[in-house]
């Protein structure tokens, strides 16, 4: 069993169901009674429509016949106080009336009544009636469980996604840590609470840095569950960046970022994982500036030097995911003091605008050299709410992230520094 009501079950199977009956004239009313009786419904009867409300809202039944000519409260005051409580809000009532005006019938309907039934009754008809009324109140009773059930499962679907995002976003770089040859600020929205953007920056040795960006396929668990995983191998611990050595052996060698690429090309194969992705791996000698890396199918990361002129990092192979078809290429670049490095996904420059059109890389790139003289933090924000305002400040269709990092040589007064 699933848990969730099963509408198609036999009445039969449950509680005879009950009618009320609101009617001052004390011969319909037994009328009623004999004839309802008669099918195995359980009767009340009310004789005004105070009594009615009353006795509905101490023991809601699952129909009302409810007569509209009546002392004390006649049938439409009684419909309206019976529809404003929750507990009879949902019960359906069918309006009784020696009149067919159709004012009445209107007025009837418009303040909450489901039907209306005009005296002298005739059996067949109001059986029907309401044997229509109660199996729609039935299966809306029926679907409001299931709902319930599924808001509640939704709920702790939403809670777990939100888990999830905050361990997806603790294995992101601290924001803006304290290095001291240069600068390091990111932002990062996933499309849904949790994505397939993941990024970093890390030692490698004294000398040397890591930064990689990684996007997988798809949007929301699946594609967060890879993405940690992968995150999870880029560790200098594992052995996969950085070559063992045996005690008699040469110093710890850095692995290659091409080598690195087509490792995980290997590890992540799509028949495996049914999920790609791209990536970009830059190592950083943070002492000279000198850059190695290579790029998986990745937008090109951006170069913007000091003075505003553009350098893209373009070398590389495929996404990873096919089986090392084409082998990976390898670049190199060097930084100056000043120059600011850019990894980002095509979240960024894929966002859609108001007339679902793209900002483009171009886009992109123009809005890094307008904030070129803000410093670091300051310049990927206001890049960032840019975006963000090109999309409307509607959620994103994917995963946008943006790494920047501004280099410094040693011995160099800072320009444009931390805030």
């Amino acid at each position: 069993m699933s848990g969730l009501p099963e509408a198609g079950l036999k009445r039969e199977f449950f509680m005879a169901e009950k009618i009320l009956i609101v009617e001052d004239e004390n011969t319909n009313a037994m009328m009623l009674g004999r004839i309802l009786e008669r099918e195995g419904y359980t009767i009340q009867v009310a004789t005004d429509g105070q009594e009615g409300v009353e006795l509905a809202l101490a023991f809601p039944p699952d129909l009302i016949l409810l007569d509209i000519s009546m002392p004390r409260k006649d049938g439409f005051q009684a419909c309206t106080e019976l529809k404003q409580d929750e507990a009879t809000r949902q019960v359906p009532i069918i309006f009784l009336s020696g009149r067919s005006d159709t004012d009445d019938i209107v007025k009837g309907l418009e303040i909450g009544g489901n039907d209306y039934i005009t005296k002298p009754f005739n059996k067949s008809e109001i059986l029907a009636r309401i044997r229509t009324q109660l199996k729609m109140y039935h299966l809306n009773r029926d679907l409001n469980a299931v709902n319930a059930v599924l808001q509640e499962k939704q709920k702790r679907i939403d809670e777990d996604l939100q888990a999830a995002a905050v361990i997806q976003k603790s294995l992101l770089p601290m924001q803006h840590p304290e290095i001291d040859f240069g600068r390091l600020a990111w932002s990062f929205t996933p499309c849904e609470k949790v994505g397939g953007d993941i990024f970093n920056f890390f030692p490698l040795d004294d000398e040397h840095w890591a930064l990689y960006m990684l996007d997988v396929s798809g949007h929301g668990v699946p594609s967060a569950m890879i993405s940690v995983s992968v995150s999870q191998l880029l560790n200098p611990q594992t052995g996969l960046l950085i070559k063992k050595s045996t005690v008699a052996g040469p110093a710890p060698e850095l692995v290659a970022p091409a080598q690195l690429l087509a490792e995980l090309d290997r590890l992540y194969p799509f028949e495996r994982f049914q999920k790609y992705f791209t990536m970009s791996y830059v190592i950083c000698n943070c002492k000279t500036g000198e850059l190695s890396y290579s790029s998986a199918g990745h937008p090109p990361p951006l170069i913007l030097r000091k003075n505003g002129e553009k350098e893209f990092l373009e070398k590389g192979g495929p996404i990873i995911g096919l089986g090392g078809v084409i082998p990976f290429e390898e670049g190199q670049a060097v930084l100056d003091h000043g120059d600011r490095l850019f990894l980002y996904t095509d979240g960024v420059y894929e966002n859609r605008g108001e007339t679902d059109s793209f900002l483009g890389r171009e886009g992109l790139y123009e809005l890094f050299s307008q904030k070129k003289d803000l410093p670091l933090s300051e310049a990927i924000d206001e890049v960032f709410n840019a975006v963000l305002d090109f999309g409307d400040r509607k959620n994103p269709d994917d995963d946008v992230s943006v790494l920047g990092f501004e280099f410094h040589k040693a011995g160099q007064a800072e320009s444009r520094c931390s805030r």
